[in-house]
């Protein structure tokens, strides 16, 4: 098991990197070359800098049991159909019941935008939201724990 970091605007990367290490799991962060990351014990992956080439790298690499952390619900569904887990920087989980849902309100979204409309940004960040994404992660990594022993035996 690995997680990957979509990195592009991630407000969790170091929470998630806390809790990797808390787990001993490897850790991936992916990031275009507009932005500089640096973490110890974290594998970094810097792509071109073009619209959806951390998307396509992460999905090339993630594999069946893998967590994706991603606020990209495009990204969220091409890692749910190679069977990871993705939650978002709330905690949420995608999953493939509520992906279509996030996908159209996605569109919808953009069409509102491009006649000229104007959707509500997002509120500032709070420590409720680091903790419900701390907790989230956790889980799921007991979850895929659990489900690899029970399959060894």
């Amino acid at each position: 098991m690995k997680i990957y970091i979509d990195a592009d605007g991630c407000p969790v990367v170091r929470n998630t990197l806390k809790i990797a290490e808390k787990f001993n799991i490897l850790c991936v962060i992916i990031c275009d070359t507009a932005h500089q990351i640096e973490h110890g014990g974290a594998e970094i992956i810097v792509v071109d800098k073009g619209a959806d080439s951390v998307d396509f790298r992460l999905v090339n690499l993630i594999q069946k049991g893998d967590i994706a952390v991603t606020q990209d619900y495009g990204l969220a569904a091409m890692c749910l159909s190679k069977q990871a887990i993705v939650l978002n920087q709330d905690g949420k989980e995608y999953t493939n019941e509520n992906i279509s849902g996030l996908l159209e309100f996605r569109a919808v979204s953009r069409k509102i935008r491009q006649i000229g409309g104007r959707l509500k940004g997002m509120p500032k960040r709070t420590g409720e939201q680091n903790r419900a994404f701390e907790e989230a992660l956790k889980k799921k990594i007991d979850c895929v724990k659990t489900d690899l022993v029970n399959s060894v035996r």
